[in-house]
C-alpha cells in the first residue's frame, strides 16, 4: 500500500499548523492579530495585481461580518498600517492602501521565516523546485475547490 500521498497530506497539515504558529508568534510580538496580518496579505496581493481593495473585498476574502470588517480596518488604520482613500466621484466608496510602515513591519516580522525558507530551498535544484512549485499550486487549487464544495453544502 502506497502511503506517500497520506504522508504528504500530513506534512502539508503540519506545515499549515507551523505557519499559523509562526504568524501568531510574529504578530503577537507586534500586537497584531492573525486577521490583521491576513488582511494585509489580501491588500498586498490585490494591490500587486493592480486591483482596487475595498472593505467589501476584505469582508469577502476573510469571511467577516460588516462590523468585524470595520473593526479590523479601524485597528489597521490606528496602528498606521492602512490608509483609507475615497474613490473618484462616489465619495462613499473607500479604497484601502498599505502604508510604508506596514511594509517595514511586515518585512521585520517575516524576514526570519523567509531567510530560513530560502536556506532550506537552497538544497534543491531548479528542476526540483519547479516540481514543488507545481505540486503546491495544485494543492492550493485543490484546497480552494474543497472550500467551495464545503461552502455550497451549507447553502
Amino acid at each position: 500500500m502506497n502511503t506517500a500521498p497520506q504522508e504528504l497530506v500530513r506534512l502539508l497539515q503540519d506545515f499549515t499548523l507551523e505557519a499559523n504558529h509562526y504568524v501568531d508568534a510574529a504578530g503577537g510580538q507586534n500586537d497584531m492579530h492573525r486577521t490583521d496580518l491576513n488582511a494585509l496579505a489580501v491588500i498586498m496581493r490585490h494591490s500587486a495585481a493592480g486591483r482596487v481593495v475595498t472593505p467589501g473585498v476584505l469582508r469577502a476574502e476573510l469571511r467577516l461580518s460588516s462590523p468585524a470588517t470595520t473593526a479590523l480596518i479601524d485597528r489597521l488604520h490606528a496602528s498606521g498600517h492602512v490608509v483609507r482613500e475615497r474613490l473618484g466621484t462616489d465619495r462613499r466608496q473607500v479604497q484601502l492602501h498599505m502604508t510604508p510602515k506596514a511594509h517595514r513591519d511586515g518585512s521585520a516580522m517575516f524576514m526570519p521565516l523567509a531567510i530560513r525558507m530560502g536556506q532550506a530551498m537552497a538544497a534543491y535544484s531548479a528542476e526540483e523546485l519547479e516540481l514543488v512549485r507545481r505540486f503546491m499550486t495544485d494543492m492550493v487549487d485543490a484546497t480552494l475547490a474543497a472550500r467551495e464544495e464545503a461552502t455550497h453544502k451549507s447553502d
